[in-house]
């Protein structure tokens, strides 16, 4: 594939066929059986199977394709109006890295730890910048970008999360990601990825008024 082409579809984001799906969907939208062919076609093999060892990363349209749908659907949750953005970012920082990448048996873990970062380096930044004061009588801006059903209070209140704790969340319901997988996303022990699951389950649930949301 050449170099444009494959610049081009990093810019137009997942295939149509690989639809976003969001925390209201949660873990049951992948059974078993759909989480373990979702995990061969990521690069990552279904539960219970021992990774093969893979020395040398596959072409890197091939690792695009194998991991697109997973990193978009993170970012859907986590990124919201800046999932576009986190996309194109993610994959063009793992383009730039990909000739000194020798280690290509989680290529979805690498993948989800990139996108991680580009998450939580778009939250800071948008921290950091100044909000505007409108003039009196100036109509109200409109809503940012962001999913279909973003003012869903389910969403608003995930928005609402510190990043990692937003990031942990997403990983954990939308990808149905291990603790362990959690924590080398984002580059943490297994304890913290676990207390961010945690507390932003906690906090998601006061803000819903519903101890029931999220069940384990």
């Amino acid at each position: 594939m050449a170099m444009h082409t494959l610049l081009d579809v990093i810019d137009a984001g997942p295939s149509a066929g690989g639809a976003a799906a969001g925390p209201s969907q949660g873990a049951a939208a992948a059974g078993p059986a759909s989480r373990g062919r979702a995990d061969a076609s990521a690069g990552r093999p279904p539960p219970g199977e021992r990774p093969a060892a893979r020395s040398t990363p596959p072409p890197f349209e091939e690792f695009l394709e194998g991991n697109r749908t997973a990193v978009y659907r993170f970012l859907m949750a986590s990124a919201g109006p800046d999932a576009d953005d986190c996309f194109q970012e993610t994959f063009l920082a793992a383009l730039r890295a990909y000739p000194r990448l020798r280690d290509a048996s989680n290529l979805r873990a690498w993948a989800l730890a990139i996108a991680t970062r580009k998450v939580i380096d778009h939250a800071r930044a948008r921290a950091r910048r100044p909000v505007p004061v409108q003039d009196l009588g100036e109509e109200p801006a409109p809503p940012e970008a962001g999913p279909a059903d973003a003012r869903d209070p389910l969403w608003q209140a995930l928005r609402a999360l510190p990043p990692r704790q937003r990031a942990a969340v997403a990983h954990r319901f939308v990808l149905d990601l291990s603790y362990a997988e959690i924590a080398g996303a984002l580059g943490c022990t297994k304890e913290t990825a676990r207390a961010n699951v945690y507390q932003g389950l906690k906090k998601l649930r006061e803000r819903l008024g519903n101890d029931d949301a999220f069940q384990e």
